[in-house]
């Protein structure tokens, strides 16, 4: 049987400073990619950047509305590069954005290790047991279940490629908060930043903003949270404006 193939789209992204081609029929990028991409400390031009688990490149291609540094993108799925690279082109972003057709785990060749200034991830929030199991879909399945990478390599990663005193920013769910701060202690990162998402005031929070640093002190600041709807299906005036300045 034939695999029908998903329809092709493009589309401002927040800020109407960039576009980025998706499909309908694959994991696209949301909120939380855009909230970390404005939540991280992009480095001058002189610094350099790579961003992980980097689906259709949502999160370089906001990134380069905040710095002219170069930044590498990695990605594993074909398809997504695919999407990725003609986003790259098209915004005219070749010579700041370069994509890495790679797991995170095969990089030896790719990068150089200890050189990066900011290291960015939104990566597979589920473990493969988890409850909600595996997708049918197999491009959103890797893109939402830890199936090509886990929590712990993400981080060892994470940790390998930042330099001295480099930042390491990620977005994950609030129930593996324990796990990431373990793990990022493992491998000589410390949590410094935090900052809750949470759908309404009266839910609890969906979304966990981190930023690390390699070879940081200990102490934790905790941002004031993000509500991101009011009554309705509108933006709260807070998250919207927000979300939509760039």
């Amino acid at each position: 049987m034939t695999e029908k193939k998903g329809i092709e789209y493009i589309h401002y992204m927040p800020g109407k400073k960039r576009y980025i081609y998706q499909r309908n029929d694959i994991f696209s990028f949301s909120i939380d990619a855009v909230l970390l991409a404005k939540f991280a400390k992009a480095p001058k031009a002189t610094g350099k950047i790579i961003d992980l688990c980097t689906g259709t490149g949502a999160i370089p291609l906001l990134l380069s509305t905040r710095t002219s540094a170069p930044i590498d993108a990695v990605e594993i799925q074909s398809l997504l590069c695919e999407l990725a690279e003609k986003s790259i082109k098209y915004n005219d972003l070749e010579g700041q954005i370069s994509l890495i057709h790679k797991n995170i785990l095969d990089l030896d060749k790719e990068v150089s290790w200890g050189s990066y200034d900011l290291v960015t991830c939104n990566p597979p929030y589920f473990t493969v047991t988890s409850d909600q199991g595996k997708n049918r879909n197999e491009k959103i399945s890797y893109a939402r279940h830890e199936i090509a990478c886990t929590l712990d390599d993400v981080i060892r990663i994470c940790a390998r490629l930042v330099n001295q005193t480099g930042k390491i920013a990620m977005v994950h769910r609030p129930e593996r908060l324990a796990d990431i701060i373990i793990t990022m202690r493992k491998y000589k990162v410390e949590p410094k930043v935090i900052q809750y998402v949470h759908p309404r005031k009266d839910r609890e929070a969906n979304m966990i903003l981190i930023e690390a640093v390699r070879g940081g002190k200990p102490g934790l600041k905790t941002y004031p949270p993000f509500f991101v709807y009011g009554d309705g299906q509108e933006y709260t005036k807070e998250f919207k404006e927000y979300y939509e300045t760039w």
